[in-house]
């Protein structure tokens, strides 16, 4: 459909966009994410992996990289559930770090920050819409339903036609014994008869 070969690269374009400005400027990024990876990740970098990145500017490249390749996913229409969902993961801690409204004294900062928060939580909304989007087609769970459904019902015709096939069999063998029963009993009559 046209509207999504439009609506996504247009949802896409903020995360690329952002993307490539925390790669071209890490640090700066990372001093607004310093706040937020010393309450979070800092505290359980000791138990993490080594090859877990904790420190704000490699987490802040990480997360350019997601939005550059969720982004680029979702304008192109490749895997756009899964990129939808990429960049909303990427979404929510950014926003947290980025803009933190409760956290301003100033009352011009604060709105400033809530209009940036609300802004992110309508980019989130859209992300959630395209994460949500079949294309017009049935649900995984809608189709699984009736997979088994049909499987049911599948099963169900196998069992009576078996059925009806054994009783067919069953009244054939039953007319052979019988007839077979009736001529020997001629037969013993026949013979002792004589």
């Amino acid at each position: 459909m046209i509207l999504r070969r439009v609506a996504r690269p247009l949802l896409a374009s903020i995360f690329i966009s952002g993307g490539i400005n925390a790669l071209r400027d890490p640090e700066g990024h990372a001093q607004a994410a310093k706040p937020l990876v010393d309450q979070t990740v800092a505290p359980k970098a000791e138990s993490l992996p080594d090859q877990v990145p904790t420190d704000p500017v490699s987490l802040v490249k990480v997360d350019a990289a997601v939005k550059i390749v969720g982004g680029t996913l979702l304008a192109l229409g490749r895997l756009p559930r899964v990129s939808a969902l990429m960049l909303l993961g990427s979404l929510v801690p950014t926003t947290v770090a980025g803009h933190p409204f409760w956290e301003e004294k100033d009352s011009e900062q604060r709105q400033a920050q809530l209009v940036e928060f609300l802004k992110n939580a309508g980019l989130a909304g859209g992300l959630l819409l395209a994460a949500a989007d079949t294309e017009g087609k049935p649900s995984v769970a809608w189709r699984a339903k009736k997979a088994a459904h049909e499987a049911v019902e599948q099963v169900q015709d196998t069992a009576s036609t078996v059925q009806r096939r054994t009783g067919k069999a069953t009244g054939r063998a039953t007319k052979a014994v019988d007839k077979a029963t009736g001529k020997a009993t001629k037969a013993v009559e026949s013979a002792l008869s004589r």
